[in-house]
């Protein structure tokens, strides 16, 4: 499945790389703790976080993910919105839950 088609489904709001969202996706994660999520987390899933600092986009590096979902309607930081678009990758928010949006991700078969 493509990041888009996850946008699309779950109506998601694209805050950095629109132009990158024909990236698939194979697997899903969620999580708050970076040190979990590094070690728990594949590469290409969906990694669903409340976290809105810059230090998500460097797990989301490392893990190599295909998007950040940062869920129940937090605020990203400018400065990791800033880094996201230096490093392509992809943020996406929502209001939902992280509970909803595993949900709905898993009934995609993510």
């Amino acid at each position: 499945m493509k990041v888009q088609e996850i946008v699309n489904e779950l109506n998601l709001e694209v805050i950095t790389c629109n132009q990158l969202l024909d990236r698939e996706v194979s697997d899903g994660c969620v999580g708050d703790l970076l040190s979990v999520v590094m070690g728990k987390a594949t590469k290409d899933c969906v990694w669903v976080t409340v976290q809105s600092h810059i230090n998500i986009i460097a797990v989301g590096m490392l893990v190599e993910v295909s998007c950040i979902i940062v869920s129940e309607g937090f605020s990203i930081d400018n400065d990791a919105i800033s880094k996201a678009q230096e490093e392509d990758v992809i943020l996406l928010s929502s209001k939902e839950s992280n509970y909803k949006i595993a949900a709905k991700l898993s009934a995609l078969d993510i």
